[in-house]
């Protein structure tokens, strides 16, 4: 994911993911709402069918005492006039329709419910189901009955026919419901979007304050060496913007670039702990002293140890002088063993310079670092980075050999702010 690029792009993000939060809770929540509410309106509907199924089960009783069988029993017709009830079915305990009677049901209706199963379960519990037959909605409940004993005697079967106000009804109960839910969970997230973007400013704010202390201490430090060793600091400047170059031309992670941007800068922080008269001398030092100088990069590695933000350049501190063929220090990587960044860096370290003037030495032309550059592919350097570096060093080159240290530090806070 990339990172945002300044605060008006924050608050974007923040107002998208806050609006696709509210629209998926708004959904749950919708379908939550629905379910619970149609589970609901279900309950209170099987419990007024079962009020008016036991209406039925005196009568259904004195039907199965009588031994009576499909006649007329004018107290049931009666109540199930007077009831909310379509049908009604009593079974004896071998499960043998004992009685049955039907108040107005389309004729369709009432021939598919005669043909639901007659034979009534032994179950102990009363059964309810929904039924869909045809355009009609019906609930069927089945409740036992008992002898005064507490045995069996048989089941009454109570057939509700669900009218089209109630569906109605119970459809917009079920809208009502599912969009208060819905309204709740946007109007709360309008509620807390102004909440979160005032605690946006505010950990933004402390964010670039941490930023900027953090940038302090990068280019305090890297000052720090450059007045000790080349009393500029051009050095770290340039090697800085001319690896960020390299590595867009490598099409490098921003991610890697930024860590990249902090190890330029600080590559050489541990020479603070190597001393002067090594560090300072102007012609080739001497075994013994070389083996100290080396020792800079554990220096710079102690230096930067502990800092979150500054370990990010431990890589390149470690790791800027190893050379492609595995000859370099301090452990003798080679080829993709090298940390990318630090492959990138040793190329424009040394490209630097080649082309810049020392106390020690004048400046190369470009035509003779790229050739020494050229000829070191493979061997000190990665070749697929110098073919990447070979085209853009010559217009780098000019262009940063003709700025000052107010104009490279311009041009190094542009590259700090894209790719952090």
């Amino acid at each position: 994911m990339s990172v945002p690029q300044g605060l008006n792009q924050l608050h974007r993000i923040l107002a998208s993911r806050i609006i696709l939060a509210a629209l998926l809770l708004g959904a749950l929540a919708g379908v939550a709402a629905y379910l619970v509410e149609s589970r609901r309106i279900e309950a209170s509907a099987m419990a007024s069918v079962a009020a008016a199924v036991r209406h039925f089960q005196a009568p259904a009783m004195q039907i199965l005492g009588e031994g009576k069988r499909n006649g007329e029993h004018r107290e049931i017709d009666e109540i199930l006039r007077m009831s909310s009830l379509v049908g009604l079915r009593v079974f004896d305990p071998s499960g043998k329709t004992a009685y049955e009677t039907w108040s107005e049901v389309s004729e369709s209706t009432k021939a598919l419910l005669q043909t639901q199963p007659k034979s009534a379960e032994s179950s102990p519990s009363d059964q309810h189901e929904r039924l869909e037959l045809g355009a009609d909605k019906l609930i069927r409940l089945q409740v036992r009955l008992a002898d005064p004993q507490g045995r069996q005697a048989g089941r009454l079967e109570g057939f509700y026919l669900i009218g089209a106000d109630t569906l109605d009804e119970w459809r917009a109960r079920i809208a009502g419901t599912v969009t208060m839910a819905v309204v709740a969970v946007l109007a709360t997230a309008a509620v807390l979007y102004p909440l979160l973007q005032g605690l946006l400013h505010h950990a933004t704010g402390l964010t670039s304050r941490l930023m900027a202390s953090n940038l302090s201490l990068l280019t305090a430090l890297g000052s720090a060496i450059a007045k000790r060793d080349s009393d500029t600091d051009a050095h770290n400047y340039r090697v800085t913007l001319y690896a960020v170059a390299l590595a867009e031309a490598m099409r490098m992670p921003d991610e890697e670039i930024a860590h990249l941007i902090v190890g330029a800068f600080l590559h050489d922080v541990g020479k603070i702990g190597i001393p002067d008269a090594i560090l300072l001398k102007p012609g080739r030092l001497s075994t013994d002293e070389f083996e100290i100088m080396k020792t800079h990069t554990s220096h710079g590695l102690d230096i930067v140890s502990g800092n979150a933000w500054l370990e990010r350049a431990a890589s390149v501190i470690r790791h800027h002088h190893e050379k492609f063929d595995g000859s370099g220090y301090p452990d003798g990587l080679a080829r993709e063993r090298i940390p990318q960044i630090a492959r990138v860096f040793a190329i424009v370290d040394v490209f630097d310079a080649l082309v810049s003037a020392r106390p020690y030495k004048l400046p190369m032309s470009l035509e003779t670092a790229l050739a020494i550059i050229s000829d070191e592919a493979g061997k000190h350097f990665d070749p697929a980075m110098v073919a990447a570096f070979e085209p853009i060093a010559g217009l780098l080159q000019a262009d940063l050999a003709m700025a000052n240290d107010a104009e490279l530090r311009r041009r190094l806070d542009a590259a700090i702010a894209e790719y952090f």
